[in-house]
């Protein structure tokens, strides 16, 4: 892909954050139970990575306002419910600014396939965007996709205190020109006390070879740092910070987040 295409390219990064405490991540709701988890996420970049990895300027600015409900129908299958807003500004060096706003929603089901060595579960959703709620858009198109992800969760033991794990990878069929992706996430959360939970996390995009012109290959890597604060019984603030350091024709992005966890 060209520089200029590069610059065309808006890698919008906006992956859900799967803070995995009680039963987001790999883990399923039991049946009745509901969590929801609304947030905002401000991210910007100043360059973008080119073809080769070297970086170029630019510029992108993003609110993106989020909602993330899940529900338990049985102890073994949970609904998964995800709107979306978000406003953004992109532009380059010759370009004028674009300034847009989009709306996405996105709907699934996980089904919990073994809890026998840690939790394996498998998920099935689809999502429909406007073009700064996909991971990429050229001329503000919007898109669909459907993914599905297989997830994996356990709990041990680092430093005396309980933590866990939490491993996604999944496969997201994209319609029309743009390449289908292969999203691989991470975390790692430490329970640090009855009230406080420290979380790493890692994020990819890895765009696949099926994509039509004007879209290219791309690859987006973000490394997250959180922390989880019980406020009171169900109630659960969520704060963290991310930045991108490689990637291929996408953002050199840096963002914050904070979001409100309520079970209920």
């Amino acid at each position: 892909m060209s520089v200029r295409n590069a610059f065309r390219l808006l890698v919008c990064g906006t992956a859900t954050l799967w803070s995995c405490h009680a039963n987001a991540g790999a883990w399923t709701l039991p049946a009745g139970d509901t969590q929801i988890i609304s947030g905002v996420i401000y991210s910007s970049a100043t360059e973008s990575f080119d073809d080769s990895g070297g970086a170029v300027p630019t510029l992108f600015r993003k609110f993106l306002l989020q909602s993330y409900a899940e529900h338990g129908v049985l102890d073994d299958l949970t609904l998964v419910l995800a709107p979306e807003y978000a406003i953004a500004t992109v532009g380059g060096p010759g370009r004028p600014l674009i300034h847009a706003d989009d709306f996405a929603f996105k709907a699934g089901l996980r089904y919990r396939l073994t809890d026998r060595f840690g939790v394996l579960s498998a998920q099935a959703s689809y999502k429909t965007a406007g073009a700064f709620d996909m991971s990429v858009s050229v001329n503000n198109d919007s898109g669909s996709e459907s993914e599905f992800r297989l997830l994996y969760g356990a709990n041990f033991s680092l430093f005396g205190r309980n933590a866990y794990v939490d491993a996604e990878i999944a496969q997201r069929w994209i319609g029309g020109a743009r390449p289908d992706e292969t999203p691989i996430d991470l975390t790692i959360g430490l329970h640090w006390s009855d009230k406080l939970t420290f979380m790493a996390q890692s994020f990819n995009i890895i765009a696949a070879g099926n994509g039509r012109p004007p879209y290219g290959y791309y690859r987006s890597h973000k490394i997250e740092m959180a922390v989880l604060q019980r406020l009171w019984k169900g109630v659960y603030l969520e704060s963290g910070a991310y930045i991108s350091p490689i990637g291929q024709n996408s953002l050199v992005e840096r963002g914050v987040d904070a979001s409100l966890w309520v079970e209920f």
